[in-house]
């Protein structure tokens, strides 16, 4: 029986044509003409004055932490129902991360949340699109105006979507995005940030080069890091956005066609919620039952289909571990499955995937 992977990048277009580019021309490393290529595409794409590539979507988060100054004494509030890098990367500043509460429907962090968990240290709201939906992006923009706090977005699993048309990344004061190999678009491993104000974009650009001056050669004036995209890596990348399109609607057409195959059974699919874009990253079901999650996902292995988990919430993890009360979080990370979401499945293999979910429930 063939297996069906959850995730598979299409890596087709002019990947090759633009890898072989780099390796004729010798520009291999974190210098070359793809860089600022693949830069001012994805920065056109999304409606951003400018995009900085780095190395992965984690040390993007981390890099633009910096650059707004959160450190030590600071609170950041944090969706607890998140990938775990959200988190980490918060902690890897000295920052404190407050854990907040989700929306059943959406499976986004909840506004009032957020709200009731300001307080005089808080300097930072991190909210993250997750699984492809956006956030309120209307409530979280008027709370951080409202308190003078600083906004930022972890996009990583939501190149493509959009709130009210415009496409997230662009509401807060720093914004990442990850192109990991199972992202709608992918450089296999590698990042972006983007900026609201100039001079954090400066800051970026100086901390992820190892904080190089702009005018004395070998000149260090900050402590900094190597958080750099290579060539090869923003060739890909430009190759995936001129993809990106067709890939997008691929994956829109897959989700109706699990939410078409899957009805009347006791579960639920990911749907958007509101004048939202859904990206569908991944296209999810949220059970009625938490008790069969793993039973169905053992069920789907036997059959030869890879699903995975919801994340289980962060204020649970040893690490960061926080005595709070954040029912929705523990409940939807309890119920939730990833299916295979690559844009390339065929119509048998969705039947195949379909036809083994209702054969688990009969």
């Amino acid at each position: 029986m063939e297996r069906i992977p959850v995730y598979q990048p299409r890596l087709t277009g002019n990947i090759q044509r633009y890898v072989n580019e780099c390796l004729s021309s010798g520009w291999i490393s974190s210098r070359g003409e793809f860089i600022s290529r693949f830069e001012n595409a994805f920065a056109e794409y999304v409606g951003a004055s400018a995009a900085a590539s780095v190395s992965n979507g984690t040390v993007a988060l981390h890099l633009v932490l910096e650059a707004l100054g959160i450190g030590p004494g600071d609170e950041v509030i944090v969706p607890s129902f998140t990938y775990i890098a959200s988190v980490n990367t918060i902690l890897q500043t000295g920052a404190t991360p407050v854990f907040v509460d989700s929306l059943e429907e959406t499976l986004q962090v909840d506004p009032q949340s957020i709200a009731a968990a300001i307080t005089p240290r808080t300097k930072a709201v991190m909210v993250v699109h997750l699984y492809g939906h956006p956030c309120d992006m209307d409530a979280v923009t008027r709370l951080c105006e409202e308190h003078r706090l600083l906004l930022v977005e972890d996009c990583a699993e939501a190149f493509g979507t959009r709130w009210k048309g415009r496409h997230v990344g662009t509401f807060g004061d720093a914004a990442t995005f990850s192109f990991f190999g199972n992202k709608t678009i992918t450089t296999g491993e590698g990042g972006m940030v983007l900026a609201r104000d100039d001079s954090v974009m400066e800051r970026c650009r100086r901390l992820k080069s190892q904080g190089v001056s702009p005018v004395r050669e070998y000149w260090h004036d900050m402590l900094a890091f190597n958080y750099r995209m290579t060539n090869i890596q923003a060739a890909i990348g430009l190759s995936q956005i001129e993809m990106a399109a067709e890939i997008l609607r691929d994956k829109l057409q897959l989700a109706q066609r699990y939410r078409d195959g899957l009805q009347g059974l006791p579960l639920r699919t990911h749907d958007p919620v509101g004048d939202v874009t859904h990206s569908y990253w991944m296209c999810s079901v949220i059970l009625d039952d938490p008790k069969e999650r793993d039973s169905l996902r053992q069920h789907l292995a036997e059959n030869g289909i890879e699903t995975r988990p919801f994340f289980p919430p962060a204020h649970l993890m040893p690490h960061c571990r926080a005595e709070v009360d954040l029912p929705v979080a523990e409940n939807i990370g309890s119920r939730g499955i990833n299916l295979p979401s690559f844009p390339d499945l065929v119509e048998e293999q969705i039947s195949r995937i379909c036809d083994a979910i209702k054969s688990f429930y009969r």
